[in-house]
């Protein structure tokens, strides 16, 4: 049996999982993030390794997602919303403290090889996969491989401008990268709840928007239409330059069924094609396919 273990690595938890080389779980954990504390960080996730090994009886290849990228500069973390990351060698000081090689890639990037490899995406060429969460990310798998670019940030499709923003309330909202109007700032959930409070909404949660709208509340329905009409533009530019057959979404707006629907059929007034092949679908695996895809990435050539 080839062991496979996978870490997410998040802002408010770390998960591990160990796959069998048939992507069979064999075991989960999960524990707290150490907020703002890197070398807690880093005995946290070796002490979650070597307990889950102990518990298997075997050592395993070990993938780590996390919430940014490295520098092809140093190697040292980039981009990440975990600032204590930022900076650091994080794979290096794994590396030692586990005394083996790791693989180590953009948590978006591993949502979207496990949902290439065993999950929505499974048998498709080119998979671009989507978080809609708190923030807004993306990854590129081709051929079952991830796509890191020459700058390691192939997918960083949250952090480029909505299109055509005279259509948005203005001016644009700013981003944390410093930037104003990005993707981001209006597809993550705390920007549809922004923007249905800015439109004269009460304070709701994305969840308390959506089941309005189901009940026919016109101020929430007015905010999920918009919202569509944002995510159709924005993955328009993805299929004009990407052309991928498949863009499968995660994160937790991604349980929003409806997008499903009216999103295909708002962006093809944006795609410079006459017909659109491209599937827009949900995650297979959920939560747990960041975690998953940190575990394949020993499956790369």
């Amino acid at each position: 049996m080839v062991l496979r273990i996978g870490i997410d690595l998040g802002g408010s938890k770390i998960e591990l999982i160990a796959l069998d080389d048939a992507g069979r779980v064999l075991l989960r954990r999960r524990c707290p993030t150490p907020q703002g504390d890197y070398r807690g960080t880093l005995r946290t996730v070796s002490g979650l390794i070597e307990a889950a090994e102990s518990e298997l009886g075997e050592s395993g290849s070990v993938g780590i997602g996390v919430p940014g990228a490295e520098s092809t500069v140093d190697g040292r973390i980039k981009n990440a919303n975990s600032t204590c990351l930022i900076g650091e060698a994080l794979r290096e000081d794994l590396q030692v403290l586990l005394r083996r090689e790791i693989r180590l890639a953009n948590d978006a990037n591993c949502f979207a090889l496990s949902e290439a490899i065993d999950g929505a995406g499974e048998g498709a060429e080119v998979v671009f996969g989507v978080i809609l969460g708190t923030g807004v990310g993306g990854g590129i798998v081709v051929n079952q491989g991830v796509l890191n670019g020459a700058n390691s940030i192939a997918g960083e499709w949250g952090h480029n401008p909505l299109p055509r923003p005279q259509e948005e309330s203005l001016p644009p909202p700013c981003c944390y990268c410093g930037r104003f109007g990005c993707v981001e700032t209006w597809l993550s959930g705390p920007a549809l709840c922004a923007d249905h409070l800015r439109h004269g909404g009460e304070a709701l949660a994305a969840e308390q928007i959506c089941a309005a709208a189901a009940t026919g509340d016109l101020n929430c329905e007015q905010t999920l239409a918009r919202y569509e009409r944002r995510l159709a533009k924005a993955l328009a530019q993805v299929v004009n330059i990407l052309d991928p057959q498949v863009i499968v979404l995660g994160g937790g707006l991604s349980n929003i069924q409806r997008l499903y629907d009216a999103v295909p059929r708002l962006w093809a007034r944006h795609v410079f094609s006459d017909v659109i092949r491209t599937r827009l679908l949900r995650n297979v695996h959920g939560d747990s396919s960041g975690v998953r895809g940190a575990a394949w990435l020993w499956n790369e050539r």
